[in-house]
């Protein structure tokens, strides 16, 4: 059954990987020339980053206001704190493979559709990974 909520996460992923092929960060040659500080480095990632720090920042102070989102009963936020050793372990895994592979999970879904071979095995192994996480995490 497709409820507003689920419509709603469709469009807004929708609008997210457009936008993350619209300005090329779906692409892994653009992350791993952002990460070569000292060879062929692409400062492009840097522009995206900060041009969505704006639309977040704004989406913050309004959700600030809200009791509750749009289409839902309440807000679902990860915990902040504490920041522990799984935490750091986990970010650092994530930067290694960001860093391997030039993709993180947003732009290796929106490769689905863009460049679906070379995004197969990199989401494969993110859903392994996932997998993996809860079969530990529990």
């Amino acid at each position: 059954m497709v409820t507003r909520s689920s419509f709603l996460g469709l469009f807004c992923g929708l609008v997210f990987g457009a936008g993350l092929a619209v300005s090329g960060m779906a692409n892994p040659a653009r992350v791993r020339g952002f990460l070569d500080l000292f060879g062929d480095f692409d400062p492009t990632l840097a522009f995206v980053m900060i041009g969505a720090l704006v639309p977040m920042a704004i989406a913050w102070r309004i959700r600030r206001r809200m009791d509750r989102p749009l289409v839902e009963t309440a807000f679902d936020l990860p915990p902040t704190d504490p920041i522990d050793a799984r935490l750091v372990i986990g970010a650092a895994l994530f930067g290694v493979g960001w860093g391997l592979a030039g993709l993180c999970p947003g732009p290796a879904l929106a490769d689905l559709a863009l460049a679906p071979m070379s995004a197969i095995p990199f989401v494969l192994a993110m859903a392994l990974g996932m997998f993996l996480q809860r079969l530990i995490g529990r």
